[in-house]
């Protein structure tokens, strides 16, 4: 079974490496980070992503942007706000975007 890739895109780096680090714990999900526009678009073309978790300190006209280029280059992507919390937050998020994917 292939993993299910999530690009975590957010603003402040020591909290981005901290959830690419709590995705990776599970065995069957694989997370790269973004902190820059430029550098989340560029892990999107050149990957295939499940799923998008928006993180804390991005811009509202960056992540308007971002939601837009990403559903109008791959409609199917699921895009999650995520707003912290901790790791069971993190966990409880991703599974109810799994869901929800297994749904459309």
């Amino acid at each position: 079974m292939e993993k299910v890739k999530i690009l975590a895109i957010g603003r402040h780096e020591q909290i981005l490496e901290t959830v690419i680090r709590l995705i990776n714990q599970n065995p069957d999900w694989e997370g790269i980070g973004a902190m820059t526009d430029k550098e989340a678009v560029q892990q999107f073309d050149h990957q295939l992503i499940d799923i998008i978790l928006l993180c804390g300190g991005i811009e509202p006209e960056s992540e308007l942007n971002l939601r837009a280029y990403f559903t109008a280059h791959r409609p199917q992507v699921t895009i999650v706000q995520h707003y912290g919390g901790g790791s069971g937050l993190l966990t409880a998020e991703i599974y109810e975007a799994l869901k929800e994917r297994a749904k459309s």
